[in-house]
């Protein structure tokens, strides 16, 4: 499941590195704090290795 924005993107990177100890978890804020507890490294590897292109900054919240 690909990132729908940059800033999707940019949370599950953080969130990977959580998960791989390169971060520490605290250091977490806001959605890369969820992601991390809700989704599997592979999951977030994915999201994070989105293509930037095209993509919007932010996703809309309807």
């Amino acid at each position: 499941m690909p990132a729908k924005s940059k800033a999707q993107q940019k949370a599950a990177g953080a969130a990977l590195a959580a998960k791989r100890g390169e971060i520490k978890k605290g250091e977490l804020k806001g959605a890369s704090k969820g992601m991390e507890k809700s989704m599997s490294e592979k999951q977030l590897e994915e999201f994070a290795s989105t293509k930037r292109k095209g993509k919007p900054d932010h996703v809309a919240h309807h």
